[in-house]
């Protein structure tokens, strides 16, 4: 592949420097025929077969290429995202990793016994009875196991479930999680963010490629001080194992007087209000740019922050945006096409509308 994206460049280069003696209207022939030359091929060629060297050339050209002249361009934008996702995935992809390997009949079996079908034990108590048997299991396998016996523990039914303390503590709770982006270059940057369970308010700390434990807890620091400015107070941070939470971060809050709460393993409903954050941001923005770097990354993600909190409507919170910039009107009538203004940002990917005043 490097010889033939070598083959091409040098070939282009050639090109363009023959290019140079020849006159302007010779040029502006030769480019009239070559593009009915295309529009022929079109009508015949369904889908033209490109080798790697050739994706690489028309990737670096539709940089330099004008926006007004993509429409004899031979891909679109759609496509150079389609070539950027098949190169992560490429990338990312570890080949004969299939997943966790299936229960086996052995520990289906054990699940038969009665100190382990006992009602009055947690999923702890059942893994601890296993390993006395010689099995090895963790708590969500066990919890999976039992639900599938139709024997849930005790002490679930007994206690307040996950989702009910959630909404309970809703407006006292605020979450932190990481996720990822990868840019043109197929770097990693992480994004550290927190947001508000009761009303869905995100705050974007800050992205690095590096977050080691000493960036993440200045992130912690400039985030806990505006705590103090909030006029209801905040008693939990929900987060999950991630080794990049350290205890250093933990104890900027717990100063703060927040009680910090770990998701369990392996359980992304535990902080389900971060996950469909991250799901919405990847949908509505990221999954449509091509990053190219940590400050470009900043640049699209505040843009995409303040139109989440200030105008985007949740159905959490009855189709009203977070912190609305001006209160919501009824009109009694509905308003005329003209009398709507609309706002497009970042690029036109966002759409923001308003009555014209």
């Amino acid at each position: 592949m490097v010889w033939s994206l070598a083959y091409v460049v040098v070939r282009r280069i050639l090109q363009l420097a023959a290019l140079r003696f020849r006159s302007a209207e010779f040029k502006e022939l030769e480019i009239v025929v070559l593009r009915h030359e295309l529009a022929v091929l079109r009508r015949q060629v369904g889908r033209p077969e490109l080798s790697p060297a050739d994706r690489v050339f028309l990737a670096a050209a539709s940089r330099l290429l004008p926006r007004m002249s993509w429409g004899s361009f031979v891909v679109t934008p759609t496509t150079l995202l389609r070539w950027h996702r098949r190169l992560v995935t490429r990338r990312w992809t570890y080949p004969g990793r299939r997943g966790r390997p299936p229960i086996g009949g052995e520990l289906r079996a054990s699940f038969s016994v009665s100190p382990v079908r006992t009602r009055a034990g947690g999923y702890e108590r059942i893994v601890g009875e296993l390993n006395g048997l010689g099995l090895t299991i963790s708590a969500t396998t066990a919890r999976k196991l039992l639900r599938q016996a139709g024997l849930p523990p005790a002490d679930e039914r007994a206690g307040l479930p996950w989702r009910e303390f959630l909404r309970a503590q809703a407006q006292s709770m605020i979450a932190a999680d990481f996720f990822t982006v990868e840019t043109v270059w197929l770097r990693r940057l992480y994004v550290l963010f927190f947001i508000e369970l009761g009303t869905r308010r995100v705050h974007l700390a800050g992205c690095t490629a590096n977050p080691s434990g000493a960036w993440v807890t200045q992130q912690a620091r400039q985030f806990a001080w505006t705590l103090c400015e909030r006029s209801e107070p905040v008693r939990f941070l929900i987060h999950d194992r991630d080794g990049k939470f350290t205890l250093d971060f933990d104890s900027v809050f717990r100063c703060e007087g927040l009680e910090i709460i770990r998701t369990p393993i392996r359980a992304p409903k535990a902080n389900a209000v971060a996950e469909r954050f991250v799901r919405t941001v990847r949908a509505e923005c990221l999954d449509w740019l091509l990053i190219v770097g940590e400050r470009h990354l900043q640049q699209v993600l505040r843009v995409f922050v303040d139109h989440y909190n200030r105008h985007r409507p949740h159905r959490a919170l009855n189709l009203t945006p977070p912190d609305p910039a001006r209160p919501t009107l009824r009109a009694a009538t509905a308003p005329r096409p003209d009398g709507i203004r609309r706002n497009n940002r970042l690029g036109g990917l966002i759409h923001e509308y308003s009555l014209a005043a």
